[in-house]
Order: structure tokens, then C-alpha cells, then sequence
């Protein structure tokens, strides 16, 4: 009878050579892009296929957040960028929101105040 002991061996050696590793052979695969940018929080988050951005949620109409996740929360919340909008509002609101008006220029109130007869 023949031993099959090399047949083994030789079965053994071929699968080792084709074998996947997590170094050299899988860097070949990183070409393709998953995530681009995402146009309401500009992370490059936004997955091109599912077409949802896994940081903010877009196009979901409320942001992405979890309580898991407190300094996530913290990065994102008011505050953090331009507050184009709230950044007015305390004055405005001291000012009862009155709009349209000029206001008196200081010359004109110093100029009113000079030319005041004085009452003797």
C-alpha cells in the first residue's frame, strides 16, 4: 500500500500559499471609497451607498446624537460653531425686537442739549 502522508503534506503547502493574511495582501484592497462628505456637518461621514451620513444622520431631518456618546454631544451642541442667528438675540430681546428704526446720533442729543435755554 502507498502512504499518503505526502499527498497531505503537498495539500497542506498549496493551501498556505494562497492563504489571506492581514498585512500585505489586504492593503490591495483599500482603492474603493465607502464615505464621502457630508453636506450638513461637512464630516466625511456620508456613506456614498446607503446614502446616509453616519455622524450627523443627514438626510434624516433631526441630528444624530446618542447619550452613550456625552462628548460627542458636546462637540456638536450650541455653541460650538458661529451661532450666526443666536448670537443677536439677547439684544434684540432687550430691545423688545423693534425693527426699521435709526438711531438718534450722539452729535444730535450733544448739539440739542448745548442750545437747551438755561431757565434763570
Amino acid at each position: 500500500t502507498q502512504s499518503t502522508w505526502g499527498n497531505r503534506r503537498s495539500v497542506h503547502r498549496s493551501t498556505q500559499t494562497n492563504k489571506m493574511t492581514k498585512g500585505t495582501t489586504s492593503f490591495g484592497k483599500r482603492g474603493k471609497k465607502s464615505h464621502s462628505i457630508c453636506r450638513r456637518c461637512g464630516r466625511g461621514s456620508y456613506h456614498i451607498q446607503k446614502k446616509v451620513c453616519a455622524a450627523c444622520g443627514y438626510p434624516a431631518p433631526r441630528i444624530r446624537h446618542y447619550n452613550w456618546a456625552k462628548k460627542a454631544i458636546h462637540r456638536k451642541t450650541t455653541g460650538t460653531g458661529r451661532l450666526r442667528y443666536l448670537r443677536d438675540l439677547p439684544r434684540r430681546a432687550k430691545n423688545q425686537f423693534r425693527e426699521g428704526t435709526v438711531a438718534v446720533s450722539s452729535k444730535r442729543v450733544k448739539a440739542k442739549q448745548t442750545k437747551a435755554p438755561k431757565s434763570s
